[in-house]
């Protein structure tokens, strides 16, 4: 009986761990048929026993919007998808609780140290302009020159929206301080469209040949040399250096499953997750993978800057307000 007993009670640990369903908030692109998220499912369902249930919304903001209205009614088991421009809001909402994972710093490939023991990274990149150099023959190489001395037709989207657009607002400021507004009221003569998101951007109005730069990432030229075989499109990097992003994600504290959330915490820095990310979130991973595309070894690595988190979430209204009366 004895035995019994015993093997009966680690079946039952195992499936309390492994059997119930995660629920991961993320942004859209991440669960598109052309993002990570379909891949990592599939190989984490199969992997532990178990599902996964993404639910989606069109950004970075929105998602920490959702969460913090919802409090502890949320759903969720883990939120997927914040960047640094979020840390501090969402270090502040003591709505994460604290992750398994030792030594953390040590495990990553970061060009900054991370100190955080909420919020786990799983990729990072670099804002930039992207154009076509068919097009466009003289790219800026700084954002001074971007601003005064490029006629070039530009889009952005919309730093209350958007991560890129909340990335470039925290670039002007870091480049700029107290200047920011003066330069905000230049570059928008040459800004034609602002969008809610980053797809809108890109391919409506960039790739159809309505804009010749458009806010993106250093890593986005990547996409189009690994599946069209084009290396015309490619990023600016600045004299000045280009904003980091560092997208990560954290447990809730009313999840019901933080066993299985700290799985798959830990899982996103396994060779499996990190291995998928640079060819469908076209991100750098966070850890040294065995294959990164030769692609990732065409591009040009910019010295990075960043503002500090707590100084953002001080400032970012006042940042918009300054934004929005740049014109």
């Amino acid at each position: 009986m004895k035995i019994i007993l015993i093997v009966f009670t680690t079946l039952s640990i195992s499936f309390s761990v492994y059997a119930d369903k995660l629920t991961i908030y993320t942004y859209d692109s991440f669960v598109s048929e052309w993002g990570p998220g379909p891949i990592i499912e599939k190989i984490f369902e199969e992997k532990y026993n178990t599902d996964i249930n993404f639910i989606a919304v069109d950004s970075a903001a929105t998602l920490l919007n959702k969460v913090i209205l919802e409090g502890d009614t949320s759903k969720a088991d883990i939120v997927l998808g914040l960047d640094m421009n979020l840390f501090d809001l969402a270090d502040k909402s003591e709505l994460f609780t604290t992750h398994n994972i030792n030594n953390l710093n040590n495990l990553m490939n970061l060009p900054l140290n991370w100190e955080s023991n909420k919020f786990v990274p799983y990729n990072f990149g670099y804002f930039s302009f992207v154009y076509n150099e068919a097009s466009l023959e003289s790219p800026p190489k700084s954002m001074d020159e971007l601003i005064n001395s490029t006629n070039a037709r530009i889009v952005i989207q919309d730093p209350r929206t958007s991560t890129p657009g909340l990335g470039l607002l925290t670039w002007m400021k870091a480049i700029y301080g107290d200047k920011a507004a003066v330069e905000w009221k230049k570059l928008n003569k040459k800004i034609i469209s602002v969008t809610k998101g980053w797809t809108d951007a890109y391919y409506n109005f960039f790739m159809a040949g309505e804009a010749d730069m458009v806010l993106s990432y250093t890593t986005s030229p990547a996409a189009h040399i690994m599946f069209e075989d084009r290396y015309d499109i490619r990023a600016t990097t600045f004299e000045e250096g280009n904003y980091i992003t560092i997208e990560f994600a954290g447990i809730l504290n009313n999840s019901k499953n933080k066993d299985l959330a700290n799985l798959f915490l830990n899982f996103m820095l396994s060779e499996e997750f990190q291995s998928v990310i640079p060819s469908t979130n076209i991100m750098y991973p966070v850890t040294t993978i065995k294959d990164l595309p030769e692609a990732f070894n065409k591009l040009e690595i910019p010295n990075f800057i960043q503002i500090d988190p707590k100084e953002i979430n001080i400032n970012r209204e006042k940042w918009i307000d300054e934004w929005l009366n740049a014109s």
